[in-house]
């Protein structure tokens, strides 16, 4: 278990695999935390490097001082990777993480040879949306939202078909703080880095979820269509969570970007 600490911020993170392999960077989404990648890490295997992280005010990261923008999540990732030493890492975010992988590679170039964008936009829902989300964890803890939030993460189909991941991640969801749920609520409200992610010249990956009800397949190919030359994936009767309700097949399509590009 370690720990990273950068302006009062205390940062879990786990970095496994050959310290001269390919470094790939995890960023997980609101409401997550880094095991939503253990299967993913398990499928790349020794064949590369990885890091994953807790984003701030989530699993065992601390939250910090004030109220964080998009700028400054991705700057704490920056801060680990400066902290370890990690330069020229695909970055692979999930929703808000992927947005803070979009910034940290507008902000940090030095840090990003690649990306892979899930389940993600430049822009993700409205002001009001969000406030919403605010009023509501503020008032009623994360019990007041974990039902929306669990049909928005997962169809019906896999729902039935995989009820106890679907309850762990309920459980997952429940245990997030509640001012750290707020928090990154507030720096997706505020965010939009569609001039930002316009200007990125990097290989890129963009993947998504057949059934995505919060970041649709529309949403996903539009900043495809964005970013020059990048690619889109998408998976199969998958939700909002393809590395968590369909692995396989998520990686499978990782994989493939990360051969292509010369990664593996």
């Amino acid at each position: 278990m370690r720990f990273a600490e950068h302006n009062g911020l205390l940062t879990h993170f786990v970095l496994e695999g050959p310290p001269f392999a390919p470094l790939v960077v995890f960023a997980n989404s609101l409401g997550t935390e880094l095991r939503i990648w253990n299967a993913a890490v398990e499928i790349l295997g020794a064949r590369v490097r990885t890091l994953r992280y807790d984003m701030r005010g989530h699993g065992l990261s601390s939250l910090g001082r004030g109220t964080p923008d998009m700028a400054a999540l991705a700057g704490d990732l920056a801060a680990i990777m400066d902290a370890l030493g990690l330069r020229h890492a695909v970055v692979v975010g999930l929703s808000i993480g992927g947005m803070v992988a979009q910034a940290l590679a507008a902000s940090r170039p030095d840090l990003t040879r690649a990306l892979v964008l899930c389940d993600t936009a430049p822009r993700i829902g409205d002001a009001a949306l969000w406030q919403a989300r605010i009023d509501a964890v503020t008032q009623g803890g994360m019990a007041a939202l974990t039902d929306g939030v669990i049909a928005r993460w997962f169809p019906q189909a896999v729902q039935a078909r995989d009820p106890l991941l679907v309850e762990g991640l309920r459980t997952m969801l429940l245990r997030t703080a509640p001012e750290g749920y707020a928090a990154l609520c507030a720096a997706l409200r505020d965010a939009d880095l569609t001039e930002a992610t316009a200007a990125l010249r990097l290989p890129t990956l963009c993947l998504c979820g057949s059934d995505d009800a919060a970041t649709t397949p529309a949403m996903v190919q539009a900043m495809a269509a964005l970013i020059p030359n990048a690619r889109y994936a998408e998976i199969a009767g998958s939700g909002h969570l393809p590395p968590v309700d369909a692995p396989a097949a998520a990686m499978a399509a990782i994989e493939a970007f990360l051969v292509d590009e010369g990664v593996l």
